[in-house]
């Protein structure tokens, strides 16, 4: 694939020895893809059926294995794929260097970029002129819509991937500022159940178990949030024998975390008695200044939401008096009463960026990504039937994904009746 108007290289052209990474990144592709039967199914039909012929799709995602069989399942679908990462430390260039070696894909996605080598990836993607784009984050959308709004008429429309995003998609809808169709992928079902449950809970813990080699048994875990995310966060812990608390400022979801036998307090009280501090919430400022100086010493901080602003780092530098790494992936902050703090993956997005992360696993992105793809196909095939804003995943869709992994996994499950069915869609039968 030739990129157009832009300077920035894929990046086969930013590697010493290419030619070895791009042979590990296709030994991890391999191992992900025997794990994720959803796409293998998917795969075929696009192979079979060319959906995307004469498409450009762009794409910011953490570019790792499993992103990586998304990528090539779409672009083996005939379209021609431009992709770079949707956080600069969740790229695994090796990855990146195999997809940037399949003929239909471009890829700029680099570990450990600056802010601004970050955005120039962004937009060496744009610059290919897309006609769909898949999101993780929102950043792409937004970049498009401030710096290139000349591209959106060519745009027929897009999908999102995570929480974060879909929020700020909301705000942008709201603000009538969105200008074509995105599809909400993080908030249908397969999504929301799976993925932000299982894998945020389950990859979240294992990345943080990993990087300081410390158990979870007996400790505290305090929880912000219990959205999807921190409800996954909240049962994995419990389930390593965690005492867990949870905070949380929507009334309805403290009292379900209560319900579930959970402590619910403030963050000014659970700043206190917590050991380790798992940010879950897609929001700004969660943990401050005020919590820190009431942290116990050697408290572990991570977080689990999108952007690496629901920890306050900032105030956390001022205070203190001595930073460095006390293992690979954590820093100690030193204070002045020579308490520690300790903040892993500089607070970025723990299970993709800590220096062990693997993300989610396999079979619960396979559900996500198949997602995804079959979200490319419908705006394709019927993006006449969807005006500018976010839209919600047909559940036709959802139901699909749904029922290749239960065919994948053998299991066999019942049907409505037809009888069933006449009584579900009628309203007279009555006592």
């Amino acid at each position: 694939m030739t990129e157009t108007g832009s300077s920035y290289p894929p990046i086969s052209e930013q590697l010493d020895d290419v030619e070895t990474a791009q042979e590990e990144g296709r030994r991890k592709m391999d191992w992900a893809a025997q794990h994720m039967p959803i796409l293998e199914h998917v795969r075929e039909e696009f192979v079979a059926e060319k959906p995307f012929e004469g498409e450009r799709i762009a794409m910011a995602m953490h570019v790792e294995a499993k992103t990586a069989i998304l990528v090539e399942t779409l672009a083996e679908g005939g379209a021609e794929v431009a992709v770079t990462g949707c956080n600069p430390l969740s790229t695994h260039d090796d990855v990146s260097a195999a997809l940037d070696a399949h003929e239909n894909i471009t890829c700029y996605a680099k570990r450990g970029v600056d802010d601004e080598e970050y955005y120039e990836a962004i937009e060496a993607v744009i610059a290919h002129e897309p006609t769909i784009t898949v999101d993780d984050g929102m950043d792409l959308v937004a970049a498009i819509h401030e710096d290139y709004p000349e591209l959106i008429d060519g745009i027929i429309g897009g999908a999102e991937e995570t929480t974060t995003g879909v929020h700020r998609l909301r705000a942008m809808d709201e603000d009538g500022a969105l200008d074509y169709p995105v599809f909400a992928v993080n908030d249908t079902p397969m999504k929301r159940l799976f993925d932000n449950v299982h894998g945020t809970g389950e990859s979240s813990l294992a990345s943080i178990a990993m990087t300081t080699n410390l158990s979870w048994a007996g400790k505290t875990v305090v929880v912000s949030g219990f959205g999807y995310c921190g409800k996954g966060v909240a049962k994995k812990a419990a389930g390593q024998n965690a005492n867990v608390v949870v905070t949380e400022v929507e009334p309805r979801r403290a009292l379900e975390a209560h319900m579930e036998g959970y402590e619910v307090m403030p963050m000014a009280e659970a700043a206190e008695v917590g050991d380790v501090f798992l940010t879950t919430t897609g929001n700004r400022d969660v943990i401050v200044e005020e919590h820190f100086e009431q942290m116990k010493d050697g408290v572990l901080l991570a977080n689990a939401g999108h952007f690496d602003i629901e920890i306050d780092l900032d105030a956390l530098d001022d205070l203190a008096v001595d930073r460095y790494e006390a293992r690979d992936g954590v820093e100690a902050y030193e204070l002045e009463d020579g308490r520690r703090l300790n903040v892993i993956a500089e607070g970025r997005l723990v299970n993709l960026a800590a220096p062990v992360s693997l993300g989610h696993p396999v079979e619960v992105m396979d559900q996500s990504f198949g997602i995804q793809a079959v979200c490319v196909r419908e705006m394709l095939e019927n993006g006449d039937e969807y005006d500018a804003g976010v839209h919600d995943v047909p559940d036709e869709l959802d139901r699909e994904i749904a029922k290749i992994k239960l065919e994948a996994e053998g299991v066999e499950f019942d049907s409505l009746t037809d009888t069933q069915r006449e009584y579900m869609d009628s309203w007279d039968h009555g006592t």
